[in-house]
């Protein structure tokens, strides 16, 4: 009796921890200082894909897409010459394939015609693990802040509400900007404790923002993140933001399981 009692009272600890952090504020965890210094990264070029490569998109459809609402639809984002340009009312959208540890190139572009301020300017994300619908998962931010200025934690090359860039290598809006990724996907134990966290390495434009970064679980805009779900490889998601700027564009991206 002693023993269920215990187990009641930890249960209803756990549940109220768990809504305590869901609950709040978004601007609690956000954070405006020290704000990382600005630097003017070489020429950013094109990267080809090496030769064991799982390409994910190569400019001529979404294939390899799908809707992350409703993965049983395709991608509805538009393709023209070469490029994937977001369709915001389309929602976000995500890889057919999962993944567990991988090297991942992205190359995106915010229009040179972009307008809005803070996080409604150009703002995406490039998940690095989708874990469910909407934006559930690790959010490596994707964001116009060659001149505009938002929460350090919140701005491009930021794990999102987590940790901001090393510095700011942002290109102004209209160039193209590349991000390389080595992801290492966090691992559970049977009863879906916490092995070992999620880690990232991150080039922006050539410059390293995040160096073997330890994640403290899926980001979230409300609230502590936490690892509170067990969960294996996951696809690789792009975010369809709600904010009133014009859509950015992708090409070139890239895969290579680890």
């Amino acid at each position: 009796m002693k023993k269920s009692l215990c187990s009641l009272v930890a249960l209803a600890v756990s549940m109220s921890i768990a809504v305590a952090q869901q609950n709040g504020k978004p601007e609690d965890t956000e954070f405006y200082t020290p704000v990382p210094p600005k630097v003017t990264p070489g020429p950013v070029t094109s990267t080809k894909p090496p030769s064991d490569a799982i390409i994910l998109f190569d400019g001529k459809n979404l294939d390899n897409w799908v809707t992350t609402d409703d993965t049983t639809k395709p991608a509805t984002w538009n393709v023209s010459g070469g490029i994937m340009t977001v369709n915001k009312s389309g929602g976000n959208i995500q890889t057919k394939q999962s993944f567990q540890d991988y090297q991942l190139h992205v190359e995106w572009r915010v229009p040179k015609n972009i307008t809005g301020s803070g996080q409604a300017r150009g703002n995406s994300g490039l998940f690095l693990a989708s874990i469910g619908k909407g934006d559930e998962g690790y959010e490596l931010q994707i964001l116009d802040n060659y001149e505009n200025k938002t929460y350090v934690n919140g701005q491009a090359g930021s794990i999102y509400k987590q940790f901001a860039p090393l510095v700011n290598p942002n290109l102004p809006a209209g160039e193209w900007q590349n991000y390389d990724v080595a992801w290492k996907a966090p691992r559970f134990n049977e009863d879906g404790s916490l092995l070992s966290p999620a880690r990232v390495t991150v080039y922006f434009n050539g410059v390293l923002v995040q160096n073997n970064t330890e994640l403290k679980g899926p980001t979230q805009y409300i609230g502590q993140p936490a690892y509170r779900k067990k969960h294996g490889p996951a696809p690789i998601k792009l975010q369809a933001h709600g904010d009133k700027s014009e859509p950015i564009s992708f090409r070139n991206i890239w895969i290579r399981p680890a």
